[in-house]
C-alpha cells in the first residue's frame, strides 16, 4: 500500500495553488505607470501545518515569473506563535521585484503582545518594509501606497494617514481585513488590498462560500440563540461582510481586492485555492 506522504496531504487539505490576473483601471493614473505590475500574497499562517513548503516555494517562483514592479503582502504571516516568521523570511528573501516589497500585519501577527515587533524586525531584516498608519511611495509621488494596521487594532486610525493626501491623488491601500472598506468609503480609495478571509475555503456550488451561509443564517436567529452556534458565532466573529469574501467589489466610489490567500484552515479547502495575486493598473479617465 503507498504510503501518503505529507506534502499530499497538504495538496488534499488545500488544493493547487492558482495564480489570478487581473487589472485595474486607476483614474488619474500617471502615464509612466501604465502598465505596472503588483503581486499580491497574503495569508501565510507559516506555522508547519497550515502552508507547505511546497505549496510556499510554488507560490515564491509564481510571483518571480510575473516579474512584478512591486509586491505586497496583507498579513497573516504566522499564526499565533510568531517564532516560524524567522524560518520563513529565508524564503521570502528570494522574492524579487524591480520597486521592492511593502507589507502590513493581520490580527494573527498581533497575536502576543511581542508578536507585532518580532514579525516586523524579522520582514525588516530581509528589506521587507511594514507599513503601519505610513504612507510610502515605492511607485513615484503619483501614486502613493497606504498601510494600515489590522481592523482590530486599537491602533489602526485610517484619519491619521489619508488625510495627508491630497483628494485628487489616486492611491492603493494595503489593509488586511476587508471590513474596513466601509469605513474607508470616506477617502478615495482607488485599490484597496486585502486578505483575511481565504476565500471562505469551502465554496457550495449554487449557494456561494459556506461562511457566508452561516453568518446570513445568524443574522437570522434571535440574539438569544445566535452566538450558542459554534460555527455562527466563530463567522461573525472574523468578518462582517461576507459578500466581499474574495475577488473584486465596488464599494461606492472605491474598489476592493480580497486575495483567498496561500495558508489553509481546518477542514481544509473546496472550489477555493489558494492565490497568487498578479495586478496589472491600467488608466481610467480622471475622477473629481
Amino acid at each position: 500500500m503507498k504510503k501518503i506522504k505529507l506534502s499530499d496531504m497538504h495538496w488534499i487539505f488545500s488544493g493547487s495553488l492558482c495564480v489570478e490576473p487581473i487589472k485595474v483601471a486607476i483614474a488619474n493614473l500617471p502615464t509612466g505607470l501604465q502598465g505596472t505590475k503588483l503581486v499580491q500574497l497574503s495569508d501565510l499562517h507559516y506555522d508547519g501545518w497550515r502552508l507547505s513548503e511546497k505549496m510556499l516555494a510554488q507560490a515564491i517562483e509564481a510571483t518571480n515569473q510575473a516579474e512584478p514592479d512591486l509586491i505586497v503582502l496583507t498579513g497573516d504571516y504566522v499564526t499565533d506563535d510568531p517564532a516560524p516568521i524567522n524560518q520563513l523570511v529565508k524564503r521570502l528573501k528570494y522574492l524579487q521585484s524591480r520597486a521592492g516589497i511593502y507589507a502590513v500585519l493581520g490580527n494573527h501577527d498581533l497575536y502576543y503582545h511581542h508578536s507585532k515587533a518580532r514579525i516586523i524586525d524579522a520582514l525588516k531584516s530581509i528589506g521587507v518594509k511594514v507599513l503601519w498608519n505610513e504612507v510610502a511611495y515605492p511607485l513615484g509621488r503619483g501614486l502613493p501606497l497606504v498601510g494600515l494596521p489590522d481592523f482590530f487594532s486599537p491602533e489602526f486610525n485610517p484619519a491619521l494617514v489619508m488625510n495627508q493626501l491630497a483628494p485628487h491623488t489616486p492611491r492603493i491601500v494595503l489593509s488586511h481585513n476587508p471590513d474596513s472598506a466601509k469605513l474607508l468609503q470616506q477617502w478615495r480609495v482607488d485599490l484597496q488590498l486585502s486578505g483575511h478571509s481565504h476565500g471562505g475555503q469551502i465554496i457550495i456550488p449554487g449557494l456561494g462560500p459556506a461562511p457566508k451561509l452561516l453568518h446570513m443564517l445568524g443574522r437570522s436567529l434571535p440574539k438569544s440563540i445566535r452566538y450558542w452556534i459554534p460555527l455562527v458565532k466563530e463567522c461573525s466573529h472574523i468578518m462582517q461582510h461576507w459578500e466581499w469574501v474574495k475577488g473584486m467589489h465596488q464599494i461606492g466610489a472605491n474598489q476592493l481586492y480580497v486575495n483567498r490567500g496561500l495558508g489553509t484552515y481546518a477542514p481544509g479547502r473546496f472550489l477555493c485555492p489558494p492565490e497568487v495575486t498578479v495586478i496589472t493598473l491600467v488608466q481610467e479617465g480622471r475622477r473629481q
